[in-house]
């Protein structure tokens, strides 16, 4: 709200000598002093130019020097400094920007006086502003001067005027699931605040609070001493999660609900403490969909200066990461405003400028939030991700990355201490692992069965040869061998799969043969960009741009080597097993209508994949598999288990053993297909890969039965 004193009526007075002398020297060099700063102008000929001078100081907010251009004899009217605060609180209230002046053209001229016309455009905080104005120029011995008028800033305008600037803000979109069940949106948590003047013993009493909210003395005492609290005022502390009284009636409440509860009584018992509701963005999943829902933050002065006229100010939130930050212009909205002037009885006198509300958009998201859960709750200890998809629509059914941290915290103000413990925890909860690459290990085994069959190079019913548990090529190898697990018979494509046999998937990457391996990775999708929504990392096959030797090619046979692979690109290949060899394209947006878009067609032949399945069949479903764990006898499963070795050389014993469980419905006509990858970083010692595989079982046990 911009106002402004009536002016004061005009007082004819005597010019003394004196005076005359002093603006004599004002029209050779205008100088404008105001704190310190000299602000200086050239002097301009023609009316027009004056005008033009005139309009361009607005935008630099060169208010001072603005008003050395007025006449002297108009001056008496308003003061400098109401002069100042009239224009700025305007100009800068309703955020005036690319101010333009055309059209200009004499409209009246006596002999000291000049009328012009023009047009103006502008935009401002509730968009463009266009209008027709009239502006009188006096001849003074300094050069042409305006004559000030209010209609100068807006046609209408009288000094008895204010400008309104009236805002309703968007509400942002919600974020759901398949299934629209709340991901993000408007929820209510519980503001911590202290009236002062009830405090008592205060300093004990501080203490006290701090310890309860984890935070410091001083951040307490900082907001207990800002210019704006008065001993009755609630000065807000702290945001913290709404205890809802539906999870205390439970049989068995969460502890965590509990200890919050817990810590509410005991906040409550301290003499100047309130409790009140707050709305806030919420986060339904918490930390079981942190990494792939993100969060909002309020917008920085940074945000503000890299988003100029996309409708953000300084009340905005702007999505930071995840879902919130891909889906930001979707779900953000706009705000609605209005800048209108009043007049002295507060009395719409006329609408300048208005944007109409547009509430953000929702965003539906192919994700089934009890399958995130489900996943997020079998591996939340352990460092690693899941991803799981509908083979043969391309839906993404979970994203989840482990260990995790609660996107809620981040909307109720993450203390400094909380954030520094985040990022120096050796876990790495902030670190999203489900958009990396990993090395695959054995469950790059069918990927290469694969490549095999398609360039001809393996048959499947050939015997390879039962080695025992090591295997060279030659003496060329030095004292490097592949090694292996178990021994069989025979040695073919079929049981080498079941088997998980390092020794078969080496000799068969020495016949393919490095071109023909790397070439048809990347037909696969192998250095390049994977067509989803949100940024993966891209595979690669190579620390450099090829394989560059033999005992590297043997080792990537087995998904070992420099073979790297970001686990939704995994699953996209493995799509290919049940879809007549064609790589199935993952996508994170819902659709009414889910049908399978291709991604790569003909990664593999219908021949090829009907030969792999045999061996996927087999490691879930023989006894002698390595994911048998996972074994049901309702629904056909397959799939390949793998443990991937980091070592820092071939003796190296103290590296990790990254387990993975790649696991699908077989069977096409099930209810509810489901492609389901996991890893963890680390197994060792904990069972392997077998770890992961029961943990899996777990999940999918629970997914079928909903």
């Amino acid at each position: 709200m911009v106002s402004m004193k009536k002016r004061r009526k005009k007082q004819s007075t005597k010019k003394s000598y004196t005076c005359r002398i002093w603006r004599l020297i004002m029209a050779i060099t205008v100088i404008a002093v105001s704190g310190g700063v000299l602000l200086k102008r050239t002097i301009t000929e023609s009316p027009e130019d004056t005008l033009m001078e005139y309009m361009n100081h607005i935008e630099k907010k060169e208010y001072e020097v603005m008003y050395t251009m007025i006449d002297s004899d108009e001056k008496v009217y308003l003061t400098k400094e109401e002069y100042i605060q009239r224009n700025s609180k305007i100009y800068e209230g309703i955020e005036v920007s690319d101010i333009k002046i055309s059209h200009i053209a004499v409209k009246e001229k006596k002999a000291d006086t000049v009328t012009l016309s023009y047009e103006t455009s502008c935009n401002t905080i509730a968009g463009t502003i266009q209008f027709d104005n009239m502006a009188e120029l006096k001849k003074t011995k300094q050069g042409y001067k305006l004559v000030w008028q209010d209609s100068l800033i807006f046609p209408d305008l009288e000094s008895d005027d204010k400008i309104s600037v009236t805002t309703s803000k968007a509400e942002r979109g919600k974020i759901l699931d398949r299934d629209g069940k709340m991901l993000a949106g408007k929820g209510v948590a519980t503001s911590v605040g202290i009236i002062p003047g009830k405090l008592e013993d205060r300093n004990v009493s501080i203490e006290k609070i701090a310890e309860l909210l984890e935070i410091d003395v001083e951040t307490i005492n900082n907001k207990l001493t800002a210019k704006w609290v008065k001993e009755d005022s609630f000065v807000p502390i702290e945001t913290i999660p709404k205890v809802e009284e539906i999870d205390l009636m439970k049989i068995q409440p969460e502890e965590k609900t509990l200890e919050e509860q817990d810590c509410q009584n005991k906040l409550l018992e301290i003499p100047g403490v309130m409790l009140s509701d707050v709305e806030v963005r919420t986060y339904e999943l918490g930390e079981a969909a942190a990494h792939l829902i993100g969060y909002v933050q309020s917008v920085t002065a940074e945000d503000l200066e890299n988003h100029p006229g996309e409708g953000y100010s300084a009340e905005s939130v702007i999505g930071r990461s995840g879902v919130e930050k891909l889906y930001e212009k979707q779900l953000k909205g706009k705000d609605g405003c209005d800048i209108k002037i009043l007049d002295s009885d507060g009395e719409v006198k006329e609408v300048l400028a208005s944007i109409f509300k547009e509430d953000g958009m929702d965003i539906r998201l192919t994700i089934d939030s009890d399958l995130q859960k489900s996943l997020y709750e079998q591996f939340k200890e352990d460092p690693g991700c899941s991803v799981a998809m509908n083979p043969y629509t391309g839906e993404v059914l979970a994203l989840v990355s482990t260990p995790s941290y609660d996107n809620n915290e981040f909307i109720r103000g993450l203390s400094s201490e909380k954030w520094t413990s985040l990022n120096e925890d050796e876990k790495k909860p902030l670190y999203n692992r489900f958009r990396q690459v990993w090395c695959p290990g054995s469950t790059f085994k069918p990927v290469v069965a694969g490549i095999g069959l398609k360039t001809g190079s393996i048959d499947p019913k050939e015997d390879f040869g039962n080695e025992g548990l090591a295997w060279q090529k030659d003496s060329s190898w030095g004292s490097y061998q592949v090694t292996t697990l178990h021994e069989y018979e025979p040695v073919i494509m079929k049981n080498a799969i079941i088997y998980s046999d390092n020794i078969y998937f080496a000799k068969a990457a020495l016949k393919i043969g490095s071109e023909n391996f790397m070439n048809t990775l990347n037909e696969i999708g192998f250095n390049q960009n994977m067509p989803f929504e949100i940024a993966m990392q891209e595979s690669t096959y190579s620390n450099t741009d090829k394989i560059e030797t033999e005992i590297q090619l043997a080792d990537s046979g087995y998904g070992q080597g420099q073979i790297l692979v970001n686990p939704l690109h995994l699953a996209s290949i493995y799509t290919s097993f049940l879809n007549e060899g064609n790589m199935i394209k993952p996508y994170l947006k819902y659709k009414e209508e889910a049908s399978g878009e291709t991604w790569i067609e003909n990664a593999f032949s219908k021949e090829n994949v009907e030969e792999i399945m045999q061996g996927v069949e087999g490691v879930v479903n023989d006894p002698e598999g390595t994911g048998y764990a996972a074994h049901r006898d309702d629904i056909l499963l397959a799939g390949k288990t793998g443990t991937a070795e980091l070592k820092a050389t071939k003796e190296d014993t103290s590296g990790k053993e990254i387990g993975w469980f790649s696991v699908f419905t077989a069977d096409k006509s099930v209810d509810k297909p489901i492609l389901l990858i996991s890893m963890v970083e680390n197994v060792k010692g904990i069972g392997g890969s077998g770890y992961v595989v029961k943990k899996d079982a777990t999940v999918l046990e629970e997914y079928f039965e909903k």
